[in-house]
């Protein structure tokens, strides 16, 4: 895999963390490559280290050891604000929980990112998320007033309105049901494909992760034998 076509890398990344019975090791040693476009799920039982991971790959948290690369900018020589800064532009989050602002309607909720750019046209590109994602209807809604489904396809036309280069998800259907996980992941892998986004998901979903091009097993912190 050559260097211009790599989203992402890590080289042995280590995260060791002090707890009330002594240091912890929650990642020992953990490198990977995802290519640009590519799909990887991450995997494994609770407790393997996959969130730990994931926030370290899109640059929320420093790992105790290793580096990480993110579109060619390696995160160790950024400082917090300039992680931020890179994130805004490059990157999209869809997490379990949704994390919707309640305060906010659906449509206010998808303009965050654009407004953080300063986007003149934040209100007609979130109106045409919504509508991509089959909630133009309920734009003026808020989260309370919208089922499970709804809040997480809000929180993907959020994720993908300034057309990031790289989306990381933690648990995208985890707090939804079958049916309606399934629908939520349709429309995942649609967006993918259509903004040739790099995906790395976390999932204990194991329909979702077949779905990916590459399955990445941790145990107890390190990486077991990759799948594709």
């Amino acid at each position: 895999m050559s260097a211009d076509t790599i989203a992402l890398s890590a080289s042995e990344i280590s995260k060791v963390v002090d707890g009330p019975d002594g240091r912890l090791t929650i990642l020992d040693g953990v490198a990977l490559d995802v290519a640009r476009g590519d799909s990887l799920a991450i995997v494994g039982a609770s407790g393997s280290g996959k969130t730990t991971l994931l926030g370290l790959l899109a640059g929320l948290d420093r790992p105790s050891r290793g580096t990480i690369t993110l579109a060619g900018q390696c995160l160790d020589a950024l400082d917090e604000e300039a992680r931020a800064r890179l994130r805004r532009r490059l990157v999209g989050f869809v997490f379990q929980s949704f994390h919707l602002l309640p305060a906010l309607n659906a449509e206010e909720n998808v303009m965050l990112p654009l407004d953080l750019e300063g986007r003149a046209d934040a209100r007609e590109r979130a109106a045409e998320a919504l509508a991509r994602v089959g909630l133009d209807r309920r734009r003026h809604h808020f989260p309370h007033q919208l089922s499970g489904g709804e809040q997480q396809r809000v929180a993907l036309a959020r994720a993908f309105v300034h057309e990031p280069e790289i989306l990381f998800a933690d648990e995208p259907t985890g707090n939804l049901d079958q049916r309606t996980g399934a629908s939520v992941g349709d429309l995942l892998f649609a967006l993918n494909r259509e903004h040739a986004t790099t995906l790395v998901l976390v999932t204990h979903d194991e329909k979702l992760a077949a779905r990916c091009a590459r399955r990445l097993p941790l145990r107890e912190g390190r990486i077991a034998e990759e799948t594709r």
